[in-house]
């Protein structure tokens, strides 16, 4: 039977309407149950409390709960995969954070790309690591420092959280950019590291700002510098390490991903959503109390972001030889 013209292009017309009628209402009725954000640390980490604080705003964004759920173990690799893993509907979301970028590298097998994995939905904030030494240390500066490690070469050790996260590779890069020789003391989180650093057991790290703060302004701790290019609103009257030495930056970046083929108007709406959180006076300010600088913007811009952090580390990882411990 043949249809008449008319009535053939109005069908065909809403054939083809129907699957961006069905993407809307998907979109619209999301989320249908409570969501889960996936978190690589653990709970009452900085990263934990990050995804804590999204998720409040989420939940009373959205309309259902949003659950933080820690999956600690593989320098974030397990939580990583968890995400890749499940089912790209929305409901399950990663916090993305450095040690993704730097994984990518770190790590010669991953039973997963993190880049062809995971789809960027948005960045949250950039924060910054600080340069931190025993107060009894003799610098007082940057230059001071990078003076008195080539005067003293392979003497002072460098304390991390493990290898190959974020305050390591911090402290790489510097070694790599000043010609610094350090010895890197690896241990089990920032907490020992820090302890140690108080004790004077190890000359100098790079925590987050979290961290360090109140060590900072009891007295207990020295702050060089801050990581970032630009200076922390926390602590202004600590410069950059940039200031000093002619292009370094490092930091944090948090951002939150779901797994690839998650329909476009799902994470159109959770980016929509998240950079409406980052425009919000209490939540930026409660961000600033991380440290933390808000980066709003498109999936697009997250994107590109990660794949220019795991392209920068990676060169920072094999000029370290940094291996997984």
């Amino acid at each position: 039977m043949q249809l008449p013209r008319r009535r053939f292009l109005h069908l065909a017309a809403s054939a083809a309407a129907l699957p961006a009628l069905s993407r809307f209402a998907w979109a619209q009725t999301y989320p249908s149950r409570p969501v889960r954000i996936i978190v690589g640390f653990a709970a009452a980490s900085g990263a934990d409390i990050l995804a804590r604080l999204m998720g409040q705003w989420l939940s009373e964004r959205l309309g259902q709960q949003f659950v933080i759920e820690n999956r600690t173990g593989g320098g974030t690799n397990i939580a990583t995969e968890a995400v890749v893993r499940s089912a790209p509907d929305g409901h399950t979301l990663l916090l993305v954070t450095p040690a993704n970028a730097i994984n990518a590298t770190l790590y010669e097998k991953l039973n997963f790309d993190f880049i062809r994995d995971i789809a960027p939905v948005a960045s949250i904030m950039r924060a910054p690591l600080v340069m931190v030494v025993n107060p009894s240390f003799p610098a007082k500066t940057v230059p001071e420092f990078i003076a008195y490690a080539k005067a003293h070469p392979g003497q002072l050790s460098m304390a991390s959280s493990g290898v190959g996260g974020p305050n390591h590779m911090a402290g790489e890069l510097f070694k790599t950019m000043t010609g610094v020789d350090m010895i890197h003391v690896p241990y089990r989180g920032g907490a020992p590291a820090m302890t140690d650093l108080l004790g004077g057991q190890v000359h100098l790290t790079f925590p987050t700002m979290t961290a360090a703060i109140a060590y900072i302004k009891a007295g207990t701790l020295r702050a060089l510098a801050v990581t970032t290019s630009t200076r922390s609103e926390v602590l202004p009257e600590i410069p950059t390490v940039g200031e000093f030495v002619t292009g370094y930056e490092s930091g944090v970046v948090d951002g939150i991903g779901v797994p690839k083929n998650t329909p476009a108007d799902i994470i159109d709406r959770l980016n929509k959503e998240i950079n409406a959180g980052l425009a919000d006076p209490k939540l930026k300010a409660q961000l600033a109390d991380l440290g933390g600088t808000v980066i709003a913007g498109s999936p697009a811009d997250f994107g590109k972001l990660i794949a220019d952090e795991t392209e920068k580390w990676a060169k920072v990882v094999k000029l370290s030889g940094a291996k997984p411990s």
